[in-house]
Parts: C-alpha cells; structure tokens; sequence
C-alpha cells in the first residue's frame, strides 16, 4: 500500500474504534436508564474522557493527512466526511454521558412509571440501532443502508412529540413535581437529537460514497 493508504486504513480503524466505544456506551445508558442503575451510569460517565480524547485524535490525524498528502478525490472525500462523522460521534457519546448524569442524580422519584409511560425505552433502542446501521453502512459502503435512516429518524421525532404531551399532562396533574418531569423530558429530547446525529452520519456516507451532498436539501428529497 502506498502511504496515504495506510494513513486512511489507519484513520478508518480509528474511526470504527471510537463508533464502537460510543454504541457500547448509548446500550449502558439505557440499560442504566431502564434499571436506575448508578453504578451503570458511572461506567458510562468514566468512559466519555475515552470518547473525548479519540475524537482529538481522530481530528488530529485528519489534520496531518490534509497537511502530508494533500488528498483529492475518493480520498479526500473520505477524511471531510471523518471529519464529520468524528464529530457526531462524540455528541452522541456526550448524549449517552448526560444520560447518565441524569440517573447518577435521580433520587426519590420513581421515573421507571414514566419512562414506560413515555416509551423512552423504546426510543432509545431505536437510537442505539440507529447508529449501529450506520456503522454497518460505513464498514461495507453500503448508501443504501445510510438512505433508509432518514425515513427510520421520523420514528424518534413521532416518540418525542408523544412524550411530550404525556410529560405535559403529568404536569398538570401533579406540578409540584414539574422538575423531575423535566429532567425526563430533556433526556427524551437528547434520545431525538442523537437521530438527528445518526442522520447527519448518513448524508457523510452519502457523500462520500456517491459524491451526493445532502445537507440543506430541498424538501421532499429522501432525508426529509
């Protein structure tokens, strides 16, 4: 392999890497969630200084590439879209963290009622899937696979509109505890913001696969 392919090889490995540890991290968070487990969570939490220091990495091994090689083409498609791809990552690892926060600070209230009343779980399984489908799109360039998770992203903002309206009620009914309903509440919106990631992942796929750029769109296009 000439240079450049071995620093690319080594830039995907380290991508790959970093998508894993976050996935790992998105499933012990909702475990966590779903059993209020601290200990959970505090393994999560211990695992974003990880996170964080891979996408350094990753960004900076970016860097170096653009500076050393000066890739065009297929190439340099591919580090813009790992550019990218690095950074969604670690929001969704910061998304899984603050989940985390969230159960590690969690008290008296019983949340478990509210979480299945919500359907927060489910919607947490779907985030998790989510982004491991995009994984599999990378691996195997496969722009197919990263083209359906626009459509299946939809099904995150549908849990997040029904929550909300339940969250609401809830409120209503019993306002002295309007905090805690809260704090779920931003939790079910940070679920719904790690499918806006994954999407985001998708259209660099995209990119760098077909040369299609998707961002900024037109309505009625596919990511919609």
């Amino acid at each position: 392999m000439s240079p450049i392919e071995v620093e690319m090889q080594q830039l995907k490995s380290e991508i790959v890497a970093m998508w894993r540890m976050v996935s790992v991290q998105m499933k012990t968070a909702m475990v966590a969630l779903a059993t209020m487990d601290k200990e959970m969570s505090q393994k999560v939490s211990e695992s974003e200084k990880k996170v964080n220091s891979l996408e350094l990495r990753i960004d900076r091994d970016c860097e170096n590439i653009f500076a050393l090689f000066n890739p065009v083409a297929n190439d340099l498609r591919l580090v813009l879209a790992l550019l990218r791809i690095n950074a969604n990552l670690e929001r969704i690892g910061d998304i899984a963290a603050s989940v985390a926060k969230f159960v590690l600070r969690a008290e008296k209230f019983n949340y478990l009622e509210l979480v299945a009343k919500t359907h927060t779980l489910e919607m947490f399984e779907e985030a998790c899937d989510l982004l491991d489908d995009v994984l599999v799109s990378f691996e195997t360039e496969n722009a197919y696979i990263s083209e359906g998770i626009f459509k299946r992203d939809r099904t995150l903002n549908e849990f997040n509109k029904s929550a909300r309206g339940i969250i609401i009620e809830q409120i209503k009914k019993d306002p002295e505890k309007v905090e805690s309903y809260l704090s779920l509440l931003s939790v079910i919106r940070k679920l719904e913001r790690s499918g806006d990631h994954s999407k985001s992942i998708a259209e660099e796929i995209i990119f760098f696969i077909e040369a299609k750029v998707l961002k900024h769109a037109p309505k009625g296009t596919d990511n919609n």
